[in-house]
């Protein structure tokens, strides 16, 4: 008896040892995307701060920082759809600037993102926040039959659950949409209002009953909006939804799955507006107000993960979809708070404050070393493959195809890896090409090349294209192959979705011609 008691005992040791090992290489995974956050806009990386953010620095100080992260591009739409295709957002038909709440989805149905990667690797996956990258409406506005599903959206697009709203909120059809209804039909309309916190604008009642009425109150055609939608309610919304969505998984007792949540919040773009309880915090004003609520709703996140025994096996990835709206030049002046840090310019800009972004990645299983930073060049467009990584699982060669994993990074303090160039992109169609220590801005209508030494020169205050001939041309070459390839990563060249376009100065036409028919 002893001895079958024994053998018992050891194999559910093996067993559990299995499982442990097992759910270490399938982590949950949380990724957690602010709106137009700067890199000065977490306290851990900006010294002099006029704000805290706590929740922020604990992610940094328990898993790795990476100082040199940027988004896919300089503006909303843009960066969304390379952060969950791993392929840039120039490669479609959208070149320039951000889409309506209204219109095709920018991700077609066939297009692998992280969230139909996860799921086919059998996880759970949820969308809550702003989407802005297109969802298909019942009819048009003034016909609307909100008793019709919401077509084109994050529901076709990988994910088993979404709450959330269609866009940034000046674009209207403002609602709480779940799955593919929204709770209350969007039949008021407005338009924005003065906001007494910020420069900026607030969506708050009273609604009126017609566009026309809309206009005579203020001055302007409304835009849809529900009865029930308030603008400072979204942090609160899409935190609880993203708490009871992650608490029904938490929950099951049979054929538990991991679970995979995009967090995108609303914050800290426009309209800045804090909740009451969060006024007179910080140094900062509204917007520092608002960046403090933020964080809280982050440490609701963490907190839940701690209490519900999830948290030493999810994966937490916390970034911002471009640098901060132009109201940063008045933080310098009046608070002494730099959004862009030391980095030049802010959102829309091809230099460094548009796109060089927080990010923090923390996985108390899967990390060695934790409270560590990374120096080396990564982008949000390689979350694709990096997460395939950490769930071992292939990715064909027409997706994920500006995607390097890194992986290598969270697993090895020591990794000896090395990012291919990276392309930004910014709202007005203009390239760059960092490889290395070297900023290649590519010529862009009349604008000429320009040329950054970022270890010697990180606010780029210094154009040394001049001075370095052979490296210009080197670099540009660099992006004229990860433009004409159709992919930054190794394998066979891909199409993009278009012809030749103008933003592509310094590419002949005829060549890029030719180079695509190879992926024909």
């Amino acid at each position: 008896m002893r001895s079958i008691c024994l053998a018992t005992l050891v194999g559910s040791l093996l067993v559990s040892l299995t499982l442990s090992v097992v759910a270490a290489d399938r982590p949950n995974i949380i990724i957690i995307y602010t709106d137009d956050q700067g890199f000065g806009d977490a306290s851990c990386l900006n010294s002099a701060s006029g704000f805290q953010t706590p929740n922020l620095d604990r992610l940094a100080k328990e898993g790795v920082v990476f100082t040199n992260a940027h988004s896919p591009d300089t503006v909303c739409t843009p960066s969304r759809y390379g952060l969950l295709t791993g392929r840039y957002c120039w490669r479609t038909v959208k070149k320039t600037g951000v889409l309506n709440a209204e219109g095709p989805c920018l991700i077609k149905n066939d297009r692998m993102t992280i969230a139909s990667l996860l799921r086919g690797q059998g996880y759970d996956t949820a969308m809550v926040g702003k989407w802005h990258l297109g969802m298909q409406f019942p009819a048009e506005p003034g016909s609307r039959d909100w008793s019709k599903p919401v077509t084109d959206m994050p529901l076709d697009k990988g994910f088993d659950y979404f709450y959330g709203i269609p866009a940034s909120l000046n674009y209207g059809i403002l609602a709480w949409f779940e799955g593919q209804y929204a709770k209350v039909p969007p039949t008021l309309f407005t338009a924005k209002k003065k906001n007494n916190r910020h420069v900026d604008y607030r969506i708050m009642p009273p609604y009126e009953n017609s566009p026309e009425a809309t206009e005579k109150k203020l001055g302007v055609p409304g835009m849809e909006v529900a009865p029930d939608f308030v603008d400072n309610q979204c942090l609160t919304r899409f935190t609880d939804k993203a708490i009871e969505w992650m608490q029904g998984k938490a929950a099951a007792t049979s054929d538990a799955k991991p679970f995979f949540l995009y967090l995108p919040y609303t914050s800290p773009h426009y309209p800045v507006c804090p909740l009451p309880q969060f006024h007179g915090q910080g140094e900062c004003g509204g917007y520092g107000e608002f960046m403090i609520e933020t964080d809280y709703h982050i440490g609701r996140i963490l907190q839940f993960l701690k209490r519900s025994g999830l948290e030493e096996n999810t994966m937490v990835v916390f970034s911002s979809d471009n640098g901060p709206e132009r109201s940063w030049v008045q933080r310098i002046e009046e608070f002494g708070h730099d959004s862009s840090y030391i980095y030049r310019g802010g959102k829309r800009d091809i230099y460094e404050g548009g796109h060089r972004v927080p990010f923090f990645i923390r996985w108390p299983d899967g990390i060695k070393q934790p409270g560590r930073s990374w120096h080396g060049i990564v982008g949000q467009v390689d979350l694709l493959a990096t997460i395939a990584d950490v769930v071992d699982a292939p990715l064909p060669s027409n997706a994920a195809e500006d995607s390097q994993s890194f992986h290598s990074v969270l697993t090895d303090a020591n990794a000896e890896y090395r990012r291919a160039p990276l392309i930004n992109h910014s709202s007005r169609g203009r390239f760059a090409v960092t490889a290395g220590n070297w900023k290649l801005v590519l010529p862009h209508g009349k604008s000429t090349v320009e040329l950054y030494d970022l270890a010697a020169d990180p606010a780029e205050k210094h154009n040394v294209a001049a001075m370095h001939s052979e490296l210009v041309v080197g670099l540009q070459k660099k992006a004229t192959n990860i433009v004409l390839n159709g992919r930054t990563t190794p394998g066979a060249v891909q199409a993009n979705d278009t012809g030749h376009w103008s933003d592509l100065t310094w590419i002949k036409k005829a060549n890029y011609v030719t180079r695509q028919k190879k992926a024909e």
